[in-house]
């Protein structure tokens, strides 16, 4: 999530939105880790609603998350923002939820 964050900064003061939306939107696979552990600025979540946009019906997209999604909302903020990404993402989702120890941690 911090690399998209990055990554859209950049290319807002480098002019190079539009072309780094339609790239993110052409991928056959977009994975978006660490979702909500960090704020999120309102150009953002605009940028994650026109991902999802972009891809929706057209390429995978998975969210990976420790934060349950009922707290989604809230951390969104925005209701209608919420809303939005909500709609796109569980309109076709597949919901895998993993429980047990983090395989991340040495043995």
């Amino acid at each position: 999530m911090n690399r998209l964050c990055e990554q859209l900064a950049v290319a807002k003061v480098e002019g190079t939105f539009i072309k780094w939306i339609n790239r993110i939107a052409k991928a056959k696979l977009v994975i978006i880790d660490d979702f909500g552990l960090q704020p999120l600025t309102h150009e953002v979540k605009l940028a994650i609603l026109q991902i999802l946009e972009d891809r929706y019906g057209k390429n995978a997209t998975i969210i990976a998350s420790q934060l349950p999604i009922k707290a989604w909302y809230e951390y969104l903020e925005d209701p209608t923002i919420a809303d939005a990404i909500m709609d796109h993402l569980t309109a076709k989702a597949s919901r895998i939820e993993l429980k047990g120890k983090s395989l991340r941690r040495s043995s």
